[in-house]
């Protein structure tokens, strides 16, 4: 994962903790606007979600912000 998408996923997942706490959950397109200004970006993000960890479409931010610190 490239680290600008890497800083980009910490950083909305700590926003969304900050602002409705520990249980909050989202999906990958929390870390995008609703334009499709990056279609690879996008592509990598969902990639990683959907194919290489098999997420459900909501999971806990603090889940996401733990693997993503981690590496996986």
């Amino acid at each position: 994962m490239r680290d600008n998408l890497r800083q980009k996923i910490i950083a909305v997942c700590d926003k969304k903790i900050e602002a409705k706490g520990e249980t909050v959950g989202l999906s990958f397109y929390a870390f995008f606007e609703n334009k499709n200004n990056d279609p690879d970006l996008l592509m990598e993000a969902a990639t990683w979600w959907i194919q290489t960890h098999q997420l459900d479409h909501f999971e806990k931010a603090a889940k996401i912000k733990s693997m993503v610190e981690a590496g996986l």
